[in-house]
């Protein structure tokens, strides 16, 4: 496994992302116990979760099973780069109180707390906020963060879904009034075919240090061979996935780019993987496996170097917006 520091911290992390949403919903402890021990075998020490995954009644669930995986001891723990999330709703379904969302300073104590239950650990190493708050000031949100470091629950905070604007705006406002290290990391939708955080989103994070995280970078199934997996009897586009490709564009794209990668026998999975893994700011790729033939898969991107008439047929096929302003002005 390969390590790089997260953004300017001085933390090492893998280059790939362990993801756990789902453990719980699609995969049972057991199993996911299994593919986290693999992870760990395999260097894999960064493990990302979010305290609504699990969902719906089911809320919080995958936590508990990540907090079971650390109470089997082994130094499980100590090894891991623990983050989880805060934003969404925690009150039971049905019962939507106030203040249980969102990034409050009263709703991070609380849901910091929770999380830590749930995880069976006395800290958080990287704590995220979900999605922006247009209704808490970051001034409010840096001082429930402050706290919490001072008191040694959570170490760094970082962010999710974030545009630029907001990235700037929160660590401006830690530094000039707080001269704290503010947002240490964003992570963002991010792969070949949903390019456009390469606007603003990702030159922020590169202008004010923060490491890049993408999520889905299979673009919900559709980077990983779909169409010759329908076509040999495999497992069948669905959801988004399907919807997609109902687009006669979009189906066109996607088998233009599983003709090149059959061209240079290569597996299309770990080519979308190892893409995100050349380009500028990114630390490493969210893989969310349901089974550790799919960890495996995702273990030999980081081992695949891409030549550069490879990565220039990328390009044509999936070409991005371009970085702002030039992408829509001059």
């Amino acid at each position: 496994m390969e390590y790089t520091q997260l953004g300017r911290t001085g933390l090492k992390v893998s280059r790939l992302v362990l993801g756990t949403m789902n453990f719980g919903p699609q995969t049972d402890e057991p199993d996911s116990h299994a593919i986290m021990d693999a992870a760990l075998d395999a260097g894999v020490n960064y493990f990302d979760t979010a305290n609504v995954y699990g969902w719906g009644e089911n809320k919080g669930r995958t936590e508990s099973i990540i907090g079971n995986w650390f109470a089997k001891g082994g130094e499980r723990r100590d090894k891991v780069v623990l983050a989880t999330k805060v934003y969404g709703n925690m009150a039971a379904d049905g019962d939507a109180w106030p203040n249980h969302d969102k990034l409050s300073a009263l709703n991070i104590r609380r849901a910091v707390d929770a999380s830590l239950k749930r995880l069976r650990t006395d800290r958080i190493d990287i704590y995220q906020f979900h999605h922006i708050d247009r209704r808490t000031p970051f001034e409010e949100i840096w001082q429930a963060v402050d706290v919490l470091v001072q008191q040694g629950k959570i170490l760094y905070a970082g962010s999710s879904n974030f545009p630029g604007y907001k990235i700037a705006q929160a660590n401006e406002i830690a530094a000039r009034r707080h001269g704290t290290i503010g947002l240490v990391s964003e992570q963002c939708l991010y792969n070949l075919a949903e390019r456009r955080a390469e606007m603003e989103v990702i030159p922020a994070a590169q202008e004010y240090g923060l490491g890049v995280i993408p999520w889905s970078p299979l673009h919900g199934g559709l980077l990983g061979g779909v169409i010759r997996k329908d076509a040999s009897g495999g497992r069948r586009a669905s959801g988004r996935s399907a919807d997609a490709l109902a687009n006669t564009a979009v189906r066109a794209q996607i088998q233009s780019y599983e003709d090149l990668l059959e061209k240079h026998g290569l597996e299309p999975g770990e080519v979308a993987l190892a893409w995100l893994l050349t380009r500028p700011g990114v630390t490493g790729p969210i893989v969310g496996p349901r089974t550790a033939e799919q960890l495996g898969s995702a273990l030999r991107a980081v081992e695949l170097e891409l030549g550069e008439e490879l990565l220039s047929g990328l390009d044509e096929i999936f070409p991005g917006p371009g970085r702002s302003p030039e992408a829509f002005a001059w």
